[in-house]
């Protein structure tokens, strides 16, 4: 059975425990940031034990090192963990910086071992579906790919959270934490890749160190022209993450809070084909039990291990995506401070 340490017990951390256990792993240890708070995260998530994160980056008793802690400390904590051996799954970003974010993935690239970025929604069958009927030709060329990722938890000017210090969190917020989603899910679903970018940041509260919206033009390698609506500000979006994939034969559409269907536009007639249509290994419920995000994250989880045992399962996002998603982060604030049309370097 392999055995987990999960650095960071808040909302994540208790995702990857649930996660871990599901997958077939154990939870073998939990740090937080005091030993009161890992001790009772040790009982609330069924932990063998709580003990410091820098302990548990070289532990006998782990083989994945799960960091889930504030972005900042990813980075000593990942290379330690590279360094000793482990396999590592990072939350996003990797790093604080685009040169975290490369020396990590280096590290990672070299290390030997399977180095893992949650970009989860990868794992909704509808979205394997769109990207199956996308790659068999079914859609055409695509022309627009286009769509939005929605939140209001800072919606008010007295929300906060340690991810609003660009210190703690990076100098982008709601791109670096949610737009990079939007971005992963539609290359991932296209094969396309963005390769240049026109973005404006919104900062809705000005005692903010970071942006709490952001829209992005962009174009990609294949073609298509594209537009994405970031945004933590929008009262009663909750987690709204939403594209539409537009071809010449078809379009298709998936919403993240009703991921159970996949919409599918066509000239003559729409359609709406429910999960589990063309079954994939990630439909693990029968046709009207609906699969969610903790179920994706179970996914996630599961193919980590199948990585961990020598096999190559489709679509796990490694620490090449978690720098993809810091480069295209970099590109969006480099475009707002300009003004201008840039260039996504590979």
């Amino acid at each position: 059975m392999i055995r987990s340490a999960i650095l960071g017990t808040g909302f994540i951390g208790t995702v990857h425990a649930r996660a871990v256990r599901a997958a077939g792993g154990t939870v073998s240890a939990v740090a937080a940031s005091t030993p009161s708070r890992a001790a009772e995260a040790a009982e609330r998530l069924s932990a063998g034990r709580a003990a410091g994160a820098e302990e548990l980056v070289t532990a006998d008793d782990v083989d994945v090192v799960h960091v889930c802690t504030p972005n900042h400390l990813h980075v000593p904590l990942v290379e330690r963990a590279l360094a000793a051996g482990k396999h590592v799954v990072c939350e996003k970003p990797l790093a604080t910086d685009l040169a975290g974010a490369r020396r990590l993935a280096d590290l990672a690239a070299s290390a030997g071992v399977v180095a893992a970025v949650p970009f989860v929604y990868r794992f909704y069958p509808t979205v394997r579906a769109a990207r199956t009927r996308i790659a068999r030709g079914d859609a055409g060329p695509l022309h627009l790919l286009h769509g939005s990722y929605l939140q209001d938890w800072l919606s008010r000017p007295e929300d906060g959270n340690w991810r609003v210090d660009a210190g703690l969190g990076g100098a982008s917020r709601a791109f670096g934490d949610i737009g990079v989603h939007w971005c992963d899910l539609v290359e991932f679903a296209t094969g396309h890749r963005i390769v240049r970018l026109c973005a404006r940041l919104l900062r809705a509260f000005p005692g903010r160190g970071t942006e709490d919206g952001a829209t992005v033009l962009f174009e990609t390698d294949r073609g298509a022209l594209g537009s994405v609506v970031i945004s933590q500000v929008s009262p009663g979006r909750k987690n709204r993450l939403w594209f539409s994939l537009d071809g010449a034969h078809a379009s298709y559409q998936f919403d993240q809070e009703l991921p159970d269907a996949l919409w599918v536009g066509g000239r003559e007639a729409n359609t709406v084909v429910p999960r589990g249509t063309a079954a994939t290994p990630y439909d693990v419920l029968p046709v009207g039990h609906p699969q969610g995000y903790q179920d994706c994250f179970t996914a996630f989880v599961a193919d980590v291990y199948t990585a961990t045992a020598g096999g190559a399962p489709d679509g796990l996002p490694t620490f090449a995506d978690g720098l993809r998603a810091a480069v295209l982060t970099a590109a969006v604030l480099d475009s707002a401070a300009r003004g201008d049309l840039v260039e996504v370097p590979e």
